[in-house]
């Protein structure tokens, strides 16, 4: 099997490079650039999953009102229900760029999809982000029947992962956690030589394929968790103790900085006798989640995530 880049998603980045939206640098330039780039590749989706019924509604949660988007796949009610933290750096991203990817795992997964729009950096910095996706969490927990997990691509897989924790310190079981492409790691900000060195593909995978080191770092420093970055709310991969979590499914790409801090939480999970399913896609980038339909291996990883989702929430 081939390990070279894809090439259908290496000319996707130089088409989504040359793209307007892409020559802001500000915090809401690539927030449009992000909107734009998504629409795009949404557009290419030869037969997008489409849903039954979607609408916004406004959690009532204990710690104040959290905003969402409900994704149903049929007419009667899911058995399941999974809350999904949008990536973006916690600086972009939204319900709207992300869309595709909550139907995509209603539909395929069987499964409503609850989909968080928590607050951003820099406007809300840590832990704003955590704080909003554990809450909805939580009153999901309390307010629907049946087996909840939480997914999330990037930092939302970060958010999923630091959720999961939390969750199993206040006693409350999820069946599962999806995190695709995750951050797992942020001591340091991306810019200790040291603790890069844990982690080859952030030298290996720096540039050149979307995700940078450069805009890491750039996140990171927006988002502003304290001290070193070690807060397991923001570095899953730092907690004490990993043990009782939820199972994990967790997908990684062979073309993305965040690789091996991915492979890394796989491995620890599993150390901890936390049940993982580890996928690396060789061949693919950090983005690949939301690339169906400009890559077919990218197409059927994002379906194999979406049946991983299916058989966590079943085991339950």
């Amino acid at each position: 099997m081939s390990t070279g880049f894809d090439p259908a998603i290496a000319e996707w980045l130089r088409r989504r490079d040359a793209d307007p939206t892409a020559a802001d640098p500000t915090v809401e330039g690539v927030r449009r650039h992000s909107l734009a780039v998504n629409e795009r590749s949404l557009a290419l989706l030869p037969d997008p999953p489409v849903p039954f019924a979607e609408h916004a509604a406004v959690l009532d949660t204990a710690s104040g009102p959290v905003p969402v988007l409900v994704v149903e796949p049929a007419p009667r009610p899911a058995a399941s229900a999974v809350a999904f933290f949008h990536g973006g750096g916690w600086i972009a991203g939204d319900l709207r760029t992300h869309r595709q990817h909550m139907r995509r795992l209603a539909v395929e997964a069987g499964t409503a999809v609850i989909g968080v729009d928590y607050r951003l950096a820099p406007g809300h910095p840590f832990p704003a982000a955590f704080d909003d996706c554990l809450a909805a969490t939580l009153h999901l927990a309390e307010t629907r029947p049946g087996p909840l997990a939480v997914a999330g691509d990037s930092a939302g897989g970060q958010l999923a992962a630091s959720v999961a924790l939390a969750c199993r310190d206040r006693g409350v079981e999820l069946a599962g956690q999806l995190l695709v492409v995750p951050v797992t790691d942020v001591t340091g900000g991306y810019a200790d030589p040291d603790v890069n060195a844990l982690y080859p593909s952030r030298a290996e995978r720096a540039e050149g394929h979307g995700l940078t080191m450069a805009g890491m770092r750039w996140f990171a420093e927006l988002y502003r968790p304290p001290g070193r970055g070690d807060d397991r709310r923001v570095s899953p991969l730092r907690a004490a103790d990993l043990s009782g979590v939820a199972p994990a499914a967790v997908h990684t790409a062979g073309f993305d900085p965040l690789r091996d801090e991915g492979d890394a939480y796989a491995a620890a999970l599993s150390a901890a006798g936390v049940p993982v399913v580890h996928r690396e896609w060789p061949t693919l980038n950090h983005g690949f989640f939301g690339l169906g339909g400009v890559s077919a291996t990218a197409g059927r990883a994002a379906r194999q995530a979406a049946a991983d989702l299916r058989a966590l929430l079943s085991a339950r």
